[in-house]
């Protein structure tokens, strides 16, 4: 039986201790393939304030919930006079073929404009005066089998307001093109390079785009890695005029046969005031949750010493989650290592009492199995691993 607990994972994440400073990525773990290879620690991030770093952030007026009236939601993405967003990188994998894009702008919710890739086909990252469409219109054409180049100059030339967009696409053979329209607003760039390009508007200056291009070609890791080390340099190059707001990314399998909705990262920050550094405390988030499901995985196929594995490695991303350790407990009980899973357990119910209460409630969904040895090993969980 699978141990399902990714969503209660997700929602029990909003409110267990999760030590915000503990955000530096450790080395290659057995079997994760989420993690980074091993390399040098990523620079410790700029304090939001300090030295400039995010311009213009200082403050804003809270609203009175209801007002102003008549506020009512549209549908209109992108504006024909706002530049809604400014960096970004749009990039494969030329090991994995993995395929992703990272972008920061000083604009509320940049991702959902900016970013879009497909398993197998393609990245693409749409920008300064935004038109979404070319995101799923130009992983339409990569799917159809028409090259990065080819489906950017093919939209690009029918689009009235081509000079005001900053586009980049790559496909799954690592072909990749780039374009700046002529009224994107300086200092605006691109680099297409050997899979990969990034592409900036609205700058503070004229060497954030060279700065991204270096970082990613020399950083070791992941594609996920390589890309927040480009948005990390652009950023210490001088970055957005206007300061930081949101970042977004996403990384998908280069398997044109995994479906198409399927990410392996798909993380956004929508309004901070050091999107990058919380981007990558995310993604260590998301690293650990995937250690955890890979063990939960390994648990169902009775591979102890996998499931352990992978259960510690979730733990050093996390060190102070009570909750990868409780469910690691948890999935350890449900296949009868009840021995191996009380002192976590232990743990877990010193550090908080609701952990002894969820645990009473494990049997009625089918998380623990409603058995006599599922329902014995509760009862010695609560008797043992309570605190004295």
């Amino acid at each position: 039986m699978r141990i399902a607990v990714p969503a209660l994972l997700l929602v029990a994440a909003c409110n267990r201790s999760i030590d915000p400073s503990a955000t530096k990525e450790p080395g290659s773990m057995t079997g994760a393939p989420l993690a980074p290879t091993a390399q040098p620690a990523p620079p410790t991030p700029t304090q939001p304030h300090a030295d400039g770093y995010c311009r213009g952030r200082g403050g804003f007026a809270t609203l009175t919930p209801g007002a102003p009236a008549g506020a009512a939601l549209g549908t209109q993405q992108g504006s024909a006079i706002r530049p809604a967003n400014t960096f970004s990188i749009v990039a494969r994998d030329p090991v994995t073929g993995e395929l992703g894009v990272a972008v920061q702008s000083h604009w509320f919710n940049v991702g959902a404009l900016v970013a879009w890739a497909e398993p197998g086909v393609g990245a693409v990252a749409t920008q300064s005066f935004v038109d979404p469409a070319y995101g799923p219109n130009g992983l339409a054409a990569m799917r159809a089998g028409t090259s990065a180049p080819d489906a950017l100059a093919q939209l690009v030339a029918k689009d009235a307001g081509a000079g005001g967009r900053q586009l980049g696409f790559v496909d799954a053979q690592g072909r990749a093109a780039a374009h700046t329209g002529a009224r994107c607003i300086q200092f605006a760039n691109h680099h297409a390079g050997t899979g990969f390009t990034v592409q900036a508007n609205l700058m503070g200056n004229d060497k954030v785009v060279p700065a991204m291009r270096a970082a990613f070609e020399a950083a070791k890791g992941d594609l996920a890695d390589r890309m927040l080390a480009a948005l990390d340099a652009g950023q210490a190059a001088g970055g957005d005029l206007r300061g930081c707001q949101s970042a977004a990314i996403v990384v998908v399998s280069g398997d044109r046969k995994q479906p198409a909705w399927q990410k392996k990262l798909d993380l956004r920050v929508e309004d901070h005031a050091a999107p990058i550094a919380e981007l990558r405390r995310l993604v260590t988030l998301a690293r650990a949750y995937d250690q955890m499901n890979q063990g939960d995985a390994a648990v169902d196929k009775n591979d102890l010493a996998a499931a352990l594995a992978h259960y510690g490695n979730a733990v050093r991303f996390v060190p102070d989650s009570v909750e990868m350790v409780y469910w690691q407990a948890v999935a350890l009980a449900g296949k009868g290592q009840v021995d191996a899973a009380l002192p976590l357990f232990r743990k877990a119910f010193a550090a908080d009492a609701a952990w002894i209460e969820l645990t009473n409630r494990l049997i009625a969904p089918g998380i623990l199995p409603d058995t006599p040895a599922g329902r014995a090993a509760v009862e010695r969980v609560l008797r043992e691993a309570r605190p004295r």
